[in-house]
């Protein structure tokens, strides 16, 4: 039987436009009985009954506009705001002594409603937008700036923007337990496909590895096969070769964190880590040793320190033979950074280092020294006939560059 999922989507905000619909019904209501009860004061009721017909038609229309973000659109804020406009303006219309005398306007404490939507929709710019127009409006209306004019647009001014900052702020910190609820169930899934790949897969290649070893000949280079095959399988499910940089959304909005796969780019001086270019290097024959921490290095470091420890395993491979053991260790100091290749062949005899060199086989020469006398480093190689090489490389931090 096929399993239903069900998705439930949060949203911080979706309780403000259920609330913002209750103000718009009730204010509405307010604004018509507070006409009625005072019709008698007004010299053009008409203006005002028109007004009121046409605010609640529009109002109990246009409802479902304000159910959520979705349906509120720019353009029908844009016609709210002005339907609240025109009522004000329309006031002195209505009654002749409203500039006279503090009075209510005809849409009343109904015209927040529409700055209300404005800020949470768009957040507190928005909310600072459309309460100026409310403000203009209003000293409009009332033909100078007065006191409890100045206080009633004040008030809606500052609690609209309040609200929107809030709403702003709650959407970031929506986005951010969305992430880290996508992250915690992504970390799960991994946990559970590496227990079933050590549990079978892993032990499997292992098994070939050994009895592949065993047996010799062709089944041996299976077992060859088969143990890269484990190392390169046990690093993917460790943490993968190609790490994923976490960079910030938006600083402003809080803690907004995007997976961004990093490009190489020839021209870019983002900080490479020294990891993710020699973890490939690893093998069956290859044991890579690294700080749990990223080793990082401007490019061009990062690139030719790893194609110098490429050159020594090289080496290992021509000189040592298919089945010498190498190491790789990469040690991360405040003032440099050291990667010693280590391998278990017969050694170099002494001075045929200087032999090569001057037959014109330059390979540890330009290829190991020549890389990390570039990078203001050094190379030094150390060899003992029957008890292997050790290649120690050394990149200055001054010289490497660190992103610290």
């Amino acid at each position: 039987m096929a399993k239903r999922e069900r998705v439930v989507r949060m949203s911080v905000e979706q309780p403000l436009w259920r609330a913002l619909t209750g103000y718009r019904v009730l204010t509405m209501v307010y604004a018509v009985l507070l006409f009625a009860f005072g019709m008698d004061r007004y010299e053009r009721p008409g203006i005002g009954v028109a007004y009121l017909a046409v605010m609640c038609v529009w109002n109990l229309a246009t409802l479902p506009k304000v159910a959520n973000a979705a349906s509120c659109t720019k353009r029908f804020l844009g016609v709210d705001i002005t339907v609240a406009l025109v009522g004000i303006l329309l006031t002195p219309l209505a009654d002749a002594h409203a500039q006279s005398i503090e009075g209510p306007t005809l849409p009343s404490i109904w015209t927040a409603g529409s700055v209300l939507a404005y800020a949470i929709k768009g957040g507190w710019r928005w909310a600072g937008v459309a309460s100026s127009l409310v403000a203009v409006a209003n000293v409009v209306e009332r033909g100078h700036p007065s006191r409890d004019t100045l206080h009633n647009v004040l008030l809606v001014c500052v609690a609209s923007i309040a609200i929107g900052y809030v709403v702003e702020v709650a959407r970031a910190s929506e986005r951010t337990l969305a992430r880290a609820l996508e992250i915690e169930a992504a970390t799960r899934e991994r946990e559970r496909l590496a227990r079933d790949i050590h549990d079978s897969v892993l032990q499997v290649l292992a098994m070939v590895q050994r009895r592949g070893t065993a047996l010799g000949g062709e089944a041996a280079e299976l077992g060859r096969m088969a143990g890269e095959q484990e190392v390169a399988l046990r690093t993917l499910v460790a943490g993968g070769l190609t790490r994923p940089s976490l960079v910030s959304e938006d600083e402003s909005e809080g803690a907004v964190v995007r997976v961004v796969e990093v490009d190489e780019d020839p021209d870019d001086d983002t900080p490479v880590d020294l990891r993710l270019l020699l973890a490939p290097r690893a093998g069956a024959k290859v044991t890579l040793s690294e700080p749990g921490a990223p080793v990082l290095l401007l490019p061009p470091s990062a690139h030719e320190l790893a194609a110098a420890v490429g050159a020594a395993l090289d080496n290992v491979r021509v000189h040592a033979g298919e089945d010498a053991q190498a190491w790789i260790l990469v040690e991360d100091w405040p003032d440099e950074v050291i990667v010693t290749v280590r391998d278990d062949g017969p050694g170099i005899p002494e001075g045929r280092l200087a032999q090569a060199e001057g037959e014109g086989r330059m390979g540890v020469a330009l290829s190991i020294r020549g890389r990390l006398r570039d990078l203001g480093g050094t190379a030094e190689l150390i060899s003992v006939p029957g008890q292997g090489t050790e290649v120690e490389l050394k990149v200055p931090r001054g010289k490497a560059g660190q992103g610290r």
